[in-house]
């Protein structure tokens, strides 16, 4: 795989971004799966105000986005983002993160959005 550079700069801002363990967790569990910010809440056991500040600086800097289902707002990684391939490189460093969704459903904590 070919890796794009981005400039220094931006990557000590990534790697400061994913200096948050939180942060990093998100970024690696929407790698194989979209989530609210109430799934997001319920797996961290954090308020939704701490969420979506995790939420807003990973937007900032572009490597998530969102949709709007009715009411919902569904985060999904960005991989149109300049910065993709870097951080695509290294979540394959990190290990999966799907059994933080299996608790959930397995506590009937896993919401539907649609």
């Amino acid at each position: 795989m070919q890796m794009s550079n981005i400039e220094i700069e931006q990557a000590a801002h990534i790697f400061k971004l994913f200096g948050d363990k939180t942060r990093l967790s998100m970024v690696k569990m929407l790698e194989s799966h979209d989530y609210c910010v109430c799934e997001f809440v319920a797996v961290f056991k954090a308020s939704q105000p701490a969420i979506s500040q995790h939420i807003r600086k990973l937007k900032d800097v572009g490597l998530i986005s969102e949709t709007r289902r009715g009411q919902w707002i569904i985060y999904s990684l960005n991989k149109q983002s300049e910065y993709y391939p870097f951080v695509q490189h290294l979540l394959q460093q990190i290990p999966n993160q799907d059994y933080l969704l299996k608790e959930l459903e397995e506590q009937g904590l896993r919401i539907s959005c649609d």
